[in-house]
């Protein structure tokens, strides 16, 4: 899934100068980066692969500042070029930036400031979004970053238009992507858009990777909480409505507990999370869902009771616009992937009243950043109302 913006002509239309080459990729590399998100862009713009069908591009390996750079395992890289080299370049690749709360060389951010003036085509993969968020070249603009990250990076850059569902994010003159494996989609999606489906195919057919992958970051998405609203009053309230997803209630019940009116309450929790109050929970319950319908053989109207929705119609509403699918054909894609002995079996096949428990969930992934899912203003779909959240009149 990915968002490609018409809405940025000026951007889009930008020339070119003529010391840049469009054939020529920078990428700019920072101690304490991922080795992994550093090498995709060095493998997709690295290798001659012409045999194969696909462009050559020139690669410019950059160092964003004094190494040697450090990175996974201890190891120590040596960038052949500083920043002087990406004054040549028609496209500038950020994998990924060491720490999301630590700000990024001032040198660096320059630089990309001066590219982007330049016609450049500036790339920030998963935590890059940062560096490029940094530099300002983000401002009221749609992008993109791993969901884990996502609250903090809309927290911290307002004016950035941050949808945590998307693979990636085409905006023109600036593309993000989200963690891991979707900076190759991302870079497949930058040798579709310069030399066509073929060429993208082809190298896709090298790198053993799907063309295009559909979908988004929902199903990845996780539940807990950011670090920053540990301490904050707010915890316990956002902590009482994940323990209780199974029983109905809406946001003036939260808001009520956080003894704050509604409007005081939307406002705190937007400002702690990124998230408006209502579309959050709509997510959580939506995602407790598609845990039951993975790991339980409970119906599609005990999913929608045990998830704290009025009705099957109000989950399967809300379950398509948020997964594209409907929880029925969720639950069969699932279980056509997943190994018969892995599969949940009624304990109770005769119908004789026993409650049949659910498998355990995988545990979630945490890190010092984790996130509360949230959908943002720009992207996210109008919530109908009395279709959600019980006692709910309308969206904030």
């Amino acid at each position: 899934m990915s968002h490609d913006s018409t809405a940025a002509p000026e951007s889009t239309a930008r020339k070119l100068s003529g010391r840049r080459r469009k054939e020529i990729v920078a990428v700019l590399l920072f101690s304490g980066g991922p080795i992994f998100e550093s090498s995709i862009p060095l493998s997709v713009f690295g290798i001659d692969r012409q045999d194969a069908g696909v462009p050559r591009y020139r690669l410019l390996v950059c160092a964003g500042e004094d190494g040697p750079l450090r990175t996974t395992g201890g190891l120590e890289l040596t960038a052949p070029q500083g920043l002087e080299a990406i004054s040549r370049a028609g496209t500038v690749v950020v994998p990924a930036w060491r720490s999301i709360t630590s700000p990024p060389p001032e040198e660096a951010l320059d630089a990309l400031r001066r590219a982007h003036e330049e016609g450049a085509r500036i790339v920030g993969l998963c935590t890059g979004a940062f560096v490029l968020a940094a530099a300002g070249l983000l401002d009221s603009r749609p992008a993109t970053t791993h969901w884990m990250y996502a609250p903090t990076l809309a927290k911290r850059y307002p004016s950035v238009h941050v949808d945590p569902r998307e693979l990636f994010v085409d905006d023109g003159d600036v593309l993000t992507s989200a963690g891991t494996a979707a900076g190759i989609d991302l870079c497949l999606h930058i040798v579709r858009t310069d030399h066509g489906n073929e060429a993208a195919g082809a190298l896709a057919r090298r790198l053993v990777v799907p063309p295009r992958r559909s979908g988004g970051q929902e199903r990845y998405l996780d539940r807990s909480l950011p670090e920053e609203i540990g301490a904050d009053p707010l915890a316990e309230v956002v902590a009482w409505a994940l323990e209780h997803l199974h029983e109905q209630f809406d946001v003036e019940t939260l808001a009520a507990r956080a003894y704050m009116s509604r409007r005081t309450f939307d406002r705190r929790f937007r400002s702690l999370t990124g998230s408006a109050p209502l579309q959050w929970l709509i997510t959580q319950r939506v995602l407790q869902a598609q845990r039951l319908l993975e790991t339980s053989d409970y119906s599609v109207d005990e999913v929608a009771g045990r998830c704290g929705f009025r009705s099957p119609v109000a989950l399967r509403g809300h379950f398509r616009r948020q997964l594209g699918s409907s929880p029925a054909a969720y639950r069969a894609a699932y279980r056509a992937r997943r190994p018969q002995s892995e599969r949940p079996v009624d304990p109770d096949p005769a119908g004789a009243g026993a409650p049949r428990p659910t498998a355990p969930a995988e545990p979630a992934a945490l890190s010092p950043e984790g996130s509360v899912p949230f959908q943002t203003r720009r992207t996210a779909a109008p919530v109908p109302a009395a279709a959600g959240v019980p006692g709910q009149r309308s969206a904030p």
